[in-house]
């Protein structure tokens, strides 16, 4: 790929781009509220602005460039076609616009110009632009071309994968499904390199050749049970005995399309969120209703923080799609993120009405409304997800911790109690339930000899946990083993300095050794950590502040607390 994999080439112009002085009628103006909302990811803004830049200088090259960006962004192809054909007609280089103008010929069905342009100086990369060739060929009836130019790219470094999925894509897309499962068959590194969505091709291939039991043990041996509820038609569909059609590509474009999603989700995991986007936005251009380019689109928004356009992203997948329950359920975490946390309460509760019967929906609703502390209701939509999921799969231990926590948090001990210890049968070495489980019974004062080995268990595996590494400290002084506790207490403040909590817990051992200033010292931390608008907060400032004037054996005493078993000097 050329230099814009890395970064775009709006991010490299920003990056070296000198200040221009301000004036009135200049557009100066314009070009720096624009230059701020790029490096916001806001794109409707930094249309407008660099759209407005662009009247008073027409002719910089650097603005077209901006302009074409923000409105492939947008997902506004159409607007940015008459910019990159300007900046081509001028002479002015854009792997960008390069993109646009091929994706426009697909669209229109100009195999023969798209063909004819020079790849050295009209190209995209030489990826996009060989498997482009051999689509093109394919939309010119040329079969025996493209198959040629997909063997081509094939023998290029790195690029073998892609033109066989391709290949077999394009067999597939002309009724050649023989020749499409004799790709998959020989090489089983075309579906591991595309994961989900060429096994779902390979699926609707099997199913055409009729070899629905072939189809239904692939998807058996590619999917874990309940991990991806869209399947659920496919499975419907082979068991009952039907025949699958194939969705994947149907035309060179749906093809050409293919290559962009393709492209763009293999970069998503190296390249700036802001260049995949341009490539999930030019395939859902060629075929608005490639679902997986809808999704990569939203997520790449979300990531950039664009949460209306990427909700606008998730709201065109319909109703009627199998991925609809992803795109609401991405939806609502975005509605969460952006403040919104009961609009997308009302998502999540429409969905879960829609498909009550899908796990993935009620444990969604129940993680929000945990976070929004409403635990009733949590418990009860953690109920409907744990009764849905199958007993012992993986996930399952998460849903026990995390209903314990809304019990306890709901005073009602012994069921959380009961949760968590599931939650460690289920997994028996997970850190944070141990040392959630005991923690709480430290405060408890229960079992603390359990707690203690339950704790020290969780440090093994997760030796630089702050939180964790407290809990340690803790119970150790909870047992009286003050000595022993001071370790462990510095070292949790070495990993969470501004924590209150961590430095209370400081300052209460400190003092049991009897280094009373120092414990004064930790107890001022604590309070100048303490948000004042966090009332619900572990660390309680007047219980400080009333240690810091009578100190902590006369608060014990106050409490009706069991002293300290050491005396305490100066």
């Amino acid at each position: 790929m050329v230099s814009l994999v890395r970064r775009t080439a709006l991010a490299v112009f920003l990056a070296t781009a000198a200040v221009v002085p301000v004036h009135a009628d200049s557009g100066a103006g314009s070009y720096l509220a624009g230059r701020q909302a790029i490096y916001e990811s806001d794109y409707k803004a930094a249309e407008e602005y660099y759209s407005k830049a662009l009247i008073f200088d027409p002719g910089n090259t650097k603005l077209k460039e901006s302009v074409l960006l923000a409105r492939v962004a947008l997902g506004d192809v159409e607007r940015a076609l008459p910019i990159a054909e300007d900046m081509e007609a001028n002479g002015q280089p854009n792997q960008a616009a390069r993109m646009v103008v091929s994706a426009k010929l697909v669209s229109d069905g100009k195999f023969d110009e798209l063909l004819a342009r020079d790849p050295e100086n009209q190209g995209v990369g030489p990826l996009v632009d060989g498997l482009m060739t051999a689509w093109a060929h394919l939309g010119k009836g040329e079969m025996t071309k493209a198959m040629a130019q997909f063997d081509e790219v094939a023998q290029q470094d790195g690029l073998r994968e892609f033109a066989l999925y391709h290949k077999a894509l394009a067999l597939a897309s002309v009724g050649d499904f023989e020749g499409a499962e004799a790709i998959f068959a020989a090489d089983d590194s075309i579906v591991a390199r595309f994961s989900r969505r060429a096994a779902l091709a390979r699926v609707e291939v099997l199913s055409q050749l009729n070899r629905n039991d072939e189809a239904l043990q692939f998807l058996e041996n590619v999917f874990a049970a309940g991990s991806d509820p869209s399947i659920e038609s496919y499975v419907d569909t082979l068991s009952a005995g039907g025949t699958l059609p194939f969705t994947h590509v149907g035309s060179a474009t749906e093809g050409v399309a293919e290559v962009f999603f393709s492209v763009g989700a293999a970069l998503n995991t190296e390249a700036a969120h802001d260049y995949v986007l341009l490539y999930a936005r030019i395939a859902t251009f060629l075929r608005p209703d490639h679902i997986d380019a809808i999704l990569l689109s939203a997520e790449l928004l979300e990531q950039l923080s664009q949460y209306d356009l990427a909700a606008e992203a998730y709201r065109k997948v319909p109703t009627g799609s199998s991925d609809f329950h992803a795109a609401e359920l991405g939806r609502a975490e975005i509605l969460a993120q952006s403040g919104k946390p009961d609009a997308a309460i009302e998502v999540l509760e429409n969905l879960a009405a829609r498909q009550p019967n899908l796990p993935s929906v009620h444990v969604a609703l129940a993680d929000l409304q945990r976070r929004q502390e409403n635990y009733a209701a949590a418990v009860t939509s953690y109920d409907r997800a744990i009764e849905l999921t199958e007993t012992g799969s993986g996930g399952n231990w998460f849903l026990h911790y995390a209903r314990g926590i809304c019990h306890e948090r709901l005073k009602a001990w012994d069921k959380a109690e009961a949760d968590f210890r599931r939650a460690l049968e289920l997994n028996p070495d997970q850190p944070q339930v141990l040392n959630y489980l005991g923690y709480s019974l430290v405060e408890r004062q229960e079992k603390l000899e359990e707690a203690l080995d339950m704790i020290e268990r969780a440090v093994a595996i997760q030796p630089d946990s702050g939180y964790i590494v407290d809990s340690l400290g803790w119970v150790l002084f909870r047992l009286g083993r003050y000595d022993e506790a001071v370790e462990h207490m510095e070292r949790a403040v070495e990993l969470m300095a501004v924590d209150p909590v961590v430095n209370d817990h400081l300052g209460d051992v400190y003092w049991a050794v009897g280094r009373t200033r120092e414990a004064d010292f930790q107890w001022r931390r604590a309070l100048s950590f303490i948000d004042p608008e966090d009332t619900d907060g572990e660390a309680d400032p007047d219980r400080i502040r009333r240690k810091l004037e009578v100190g902590l054996d006369a608060v014990l005493a106050e409490e009706g607390a069991a002293p300290l078993k050491v005396a305490n000097g100066d």
